[in-house]
């Protein structure tokens, strides 16, 4: 473990998310939850993960690997209903949400070029987001109850075994993209919610 500073900084996150909590979220998360400071939950043992791995016919990324080791899953703790699933929870999305698979593409370029698509941070435009990758995406959070999720997208993996890392939504409408699950999860810290 310890290519990520997951303790530290889901430690932070959950500081600032109970510093903020208003009255109606106050009442939905456990006192002693509250009282600890620490929104996760226990790590998931080397077995669950590679059971949940087994599972799903896939090796997870290292940083999303690495954060179930730290908090096999997350308590919501802010304005919407997301939380990260634990790994008896996670799905493929195409499984969980079929219907909100775009057609199928049959051209064998992708739908987004290079150009547009490859672009991090600031300067995205979510609607740039090759939905054809979809299919094949890792689901590994609840709905928010605004079409807000998280998904890992394999079709993408950089030199370090990363997978690209999605908060999607119709709301956005389409995917701020980050180059891991610990990038996204650095920028929810920054925003101090499940937000981009």
């Amino acid at each position: 473990m310890a290519d990520f500073e997951w303790e530290s900084l889901l430690r932070q996150f959950s500081q600032k998310l109970i510093a903020e909590l208003n009255d109606r979220n106050r009442e939905q998360i456990p006192p002693a939850t509250i009282a600890a400071g620490w929104l996760g939950y226990p790590g998931a043992s080397e077995a669950q993960i590679v059971q949940a791995e087994t599972r799903l016919g896939t090796q997870f990324p290292p940083s999303y690997r690495e954060f179930l080791q730290v908090s096999n899953g997350w308590i919501n703790a802010d304005w919407t209903t997301l939380q990260l699933w634990s790994t008896e929870e996670v799905t493929w999305f195409r499984n969980s949400k079929p219907d909100w698979i775009w057609p199928p593409y049959t051209n064998a370029r992708p739908s987004v070029p290079d150009e547009k698509y490859f672009i991090y941070g600031e300067s995205q435009d979510p609607v740039h987001l090759r939905a054809e990758y979809l299919d094949t995406a890792l689901e590994i959070s609840s709905d928010s109850g605004d079409g807000d999720i998280y998904l890992l997208i394999p079709a993408v993996i950089d030199r370090r075994g990363e997978w690209e890392a999605w908060h999607f939504g119709s709301k956005l409408p389409g995917a701020y993209r980050y180059r891991s699950f610990y990038e996204l999860m650095q920028k929810a810290l920054e925003w101090g919610k499940f937000v981009n």
